[in-house]
């Protein structure tokens, strides 16, 4: 929705002729098209399609003959509508089509494309007063390290609750849309196109769990665990942890090292199991491994947090790979059989 403006002082010249085709009509606006070209029509086309509330001021400065006709203080406009009909009107149907995609595709971003673009103190600040399911609802949407750093940033009882909401998401209703569309509609974002998409669910929470820190990891699952045990169980069969990296094949693990860079890997190392460490080593040259030891040997102390971000480096490459079909992960304690 486009915001108000107190005069018309304040409109580009675009935003006046939008203001002035959608006040005289579709057939106008149809013959107008007529006669300008392609990227006039989008530039004047982009205006109209995001209006849909025009000030009486706007419209009275613009139309003075058209004063009496305004009834009320604000004029509403189907823009998007009005706009489709008078390409179609002034173009062939391809060439309106074309024109309407593109125009829509620049203003009609997804909330997730939205909110990707925040840093995520901004979105902390504006969600820790909001309600546990519009939180829910945001975090399923975001890139996993975004979300993960977000939902550190919560009270403990408020990030139980949000997860434990997430858990449950699985498609968007419109009336959902229309409760969290009316808090971040002029504040923050818009959730227009998100209709009857698949957000959230278990594999989201576990996903984000596996880009957080270990402190952050077990305190939610801590938190979920005393409240509903077996959503918390299902969420760890779903995590993929670093010493989920033991029940890789040789292949695989072959496959993982040749693009992972040792100074992560070194770091990486530094909390792993014996028995990972050795499955790790198998899988790399004798020369390969007596340099690596002997970095880590000289290597002096390392903060967690830097160890944590090195496995999860390597995490992303074997999740990629997976992705990609070159390797099998073997997930963090599924129950799948292979024959």
């Amino acid at each position: 929705m486009v915001k108000k403006k107190d005069s018309a002082d304040g409109l580009s010249g675009p935003e006046k002729a939008a203001v002035f085709l959608l006040t005289l009509g579709e057939d106008f606006t149809s013959q107008v098209f007529k006669r300008l070209d392609t990227d006039e029509i989008k530039v004047v086309g982009r205006q109209m399609s995001k209006m849909d509330h025009v000030d009486k001021g706007d419209i009275a400065s613009l139309l003075e003959e058209f004063k009496t006709d305004v009834g009320s203080d604000d004029l509403f406009l189907s823009g998007d509508d009005m706009l489709e009909t008078a390409l179609k009107n002034a173009l062939s149907s391809d060439n309106a089509t074309a024109i309407l995609e593109e125009i829509r595709s620049d203003w009609r971003l997804t909330l997730f494309q939205k909110a990707r673009k925040l840093e995520p103190q901004v979105l902390v600040n504006f969600l820790r007063n909001e309600h546990p399911q519009t939180i829910a609802l945001v975090l399923s949407v975001l890139d996993q390290v975004q979300a993960a750093s977000i939902l550190g940033e919560l009270k403990e009882d408020q990030r139980i609750e949000v997860v434990m909401r997430m858990s449950e998401l699985d498609k968007v209703s419109p009336e959902i849309l229309v409760d969290i569309d009316r808090v971040l509609q002029d504040e923050l974002l818009s959730v227009e196109g998100m209709e009857g998409q698949r957000l959230g669910g278990v594999e989201a929470v576990a996903e984000i769990l596996n880009n957080a820190d270990r402190a952050l990891e077990a305190s939610v699952l801590e938190g979920v665990e005393e409240q509903r045990e077996e959503l918390a169980e299902e969420i760890r069969k779903l995590m993929f942890v670093f010493e989920d990296l033991i029940n890789i094949d040789d292949r695989g693990m072959m496959a993982i090292l040749k693009e992972v860079n040792t100074d992560d890997l070194k770091i990486a190392l530094k909390t792993a199991t014996e028995d990972l460490k050795d499955k790790i080593f198998n899988n790399m040259s004798q020369r390969a491994v007596e340099m690596l030891k002997e970095d880590m040997e000289v290597m002096g102390p390392t903060r967690l947090k830097d160890v944590e971000l090195a496995q999860q480096s390597i995490l992303k490459i074997a999740k990629r790979l997976e992705q990609e079909g070159k390797i099998q992960l073997g997930g963090g304690g599924g129950d799948d059989e292979y024959v």
